[in-house]
């Protein structure tokens, strides 16, 4: 569907993609995870015919792109950005505003809107104001405009980050959707690792505008790599040695009195990693199947408007996000005592 072929993309001095060569499918879900900074936006906004590369050759659909073509690239695909830029109006007028654009008859635009809206479940949504909406029925709402039209490319920015565990499922569910059922190439932009494993058929990793690595995202992130290590030692990155119990599950011994388990099968030294969406916070002891369950203080409170991340000191640190709801809920603060739980599936290997 799209190649880039050494593409280099500079603003002024600063190089944002650094040569990069790059295929994805025709129908796949293909994934670009990164750290902040590492090139993921422009990268999406080149293959979206948002942006022209500095250097380097696009081919859409096996056709090179050149100034004159470069609208074939923007009528087929839609971008979808991290942050939501709505107008401020109706749900509906803000669905069906590209539809309306594209001079379609009142009758289709009404069915494209209707439909995309059902998809995203956002329907008796119409008549509300976008803007009123939250951050992340906003992020539907975006999700729906771009759905509207249609298009054989789908580009997602960042489409989860920052939001609450039910419009992720809600959003991840929709884009399984819309390349299952429509056959749409969707391209997606993250530094959600597990996400990228659980939706993608193949995931390239970059790190300052170059590919990394290449390929499926179960060899990608299980793997060692000084690439990925790096990247994820952002958060809950802990390096212990690990044995494999009689019940076929690693403890890993992380000192300071610290033992996790995992499911992987690995002795020696590992490095492993734990998503801080995975780990389930409460003020009580908590009652759960999960195999690792520590009480800890909280040490730090950042607030990203919808959710919150704690870091808790449990004799190793660890950084957790919940919802803005639950953060009140449970009366948090620095010094609250809590109860930290996360299923041994939740560790991965580094």
């Amino acid at each position: 569907m799209i190649e880039l072929r050494n593409v280099t993309k500079r603003f002024g001095e600063v190089t944002a993609l650094d040569s990069v060569t790059l295929k994805v499918l025709k129908g796949e879900i293909f994934t670009v995870v990164g750290p902040n900074g590492s090139g993921k936006t422009t990268l999406l906004r080149i293959i979206a015919g948002i942006d022209v590369p500095t250097t380097g050759e696009i081919h859409f659909k096996g056709r090179k792109v050149s100034e004159d073509s470069l609208g074939d690239i923007r009528r087929e695909s839609t971008m979808v950005f991290q942050r939501t830029a709505l107008f401020n109006t109706t749900v509906w007028k803000n669905v069906s505003y590209g539809l309306k654009l594209r001079g379609l008859p009142k009758a289709e635009v009404d069915s494209k809107a209707k439909e995309a809206l059902e998809m995203v479940k956002l329907q008796g949504y119409e008549q509300r104001l976008a803007k009123n909406l939250s951050g992340g029925e906003q992020q539907r709402v975006s999700l729906a405009r771009a759905l509207a039209l249609n298009t054989d490319v789908l580009a997602l920015d960042e489409p989860t980050a920052n939001l609450d565990p039910r419009n992720v499922s809600i959003i991840e569910e929709t884009i399984s959707r819309v390349n299952r059922e429509r056959g749409a190439t969707v391209i997606i932009a993250t530094h959600n690792m597990l996400q990228a494993e659980n939706l993608t058929n193949r995931a390239a990793l970059l790190t300052n505008g170059r590919i990394a690595q290449t390929g499926p995202p179960q060899e990608i992130f299980r793997a060692p790599s000084d690439h990925l290590s790096g990247f994820a030692r952002l958060e809950n990155v802990f390096s212990g040695s690990s044995m494999v119990s009689e019940d076929g599950v690693s403890l890993i011994d992380l000192e300071n009195g610290v033992k996790i388990e995992a499911t992987m099968q690995k002795t020696g030294r590992v490095t492993v990693f734990v998503r801080p969406e995975d780990i389930i916070l409460s003020k009580e002891k908590i009652v759960s199947s999960a195999r690792n369950m520590f009480a800890g203080e909280v040490t730090e409170v950042t607030d990203f408007g919808s959710t919150v991340k704690l870091r808790v000191n449990a004799g190793k640190e660890f950084v957790v996000q919940i919802t803005k709801k639950s953060f009140k809920e449970m009366q948090l603060n620095i010094g609250s005592h809590v109860c930290l739980a996360f299923k041994a599936s939740s560790v991965r290997v580094v």
